[in-house]
């Protein structure tokens, strides 16, 4: 998708989950001045946040398991100033995945990337006696 479909969304796509002023932004993008290069938005996670994760693609697996280190809140006015090329995209619902390659200037919607959510445990059961036992 080019940046002009980007800017011109299809009906529905932005309409929803308009909750918070925050982003998540890699510490990458502020103490290192790279570029965002990925992002996603997910179900917001509390009132403030909007759901967008955004990273540079240099992240590895440690340093995205330090989410509380090394993920930033920031609020969106700031995202737009650091980057004005996301201001369109920020539009776009929970389930939304962007990439921008690096010899591109111009962002492409990705549709095959799962975006990571909060591991839950919880277990279902119809038997009363079992339900019981742990309530």
């Amino acid at each position: 998708m080019s940046q002009n479909e980007a800017s011109n969304p299809h009906q529905g796509e932005t309409n929803q989950t308009k909750n918070g002023y925050l982003a998540l932004m890699s510490r990458l993008v502020i103490d290192e001045k790279l570029p965002v290069r990925f992002m996603y938005k997910t179900v917001p996670e509390h009132l403030n946040d909007t759901g967008w994760r955004l990273f540079t693609g240099y992240e590895d697996e440690v340093f995205l398991a330090d989410e509380q280190v090394n993920l930033i809140p920031v609020p969106l006015e700031r995202l737009v100033q650091i980057d004005d090329s996301l201001a369109p995209l920020l539009e776009y619902n929970a389930g939304t995945v962007w990439e921008r390659h690096p010899e591109s200037d111009g962002w492409e919607r990705v549709y095959d990337y799962k975006i990571p959510s909060a591991n839950v445990d919880i277990e279902i059961t119809n038997n009363p006696d079992r339900f019981n036992e742990t309530h």
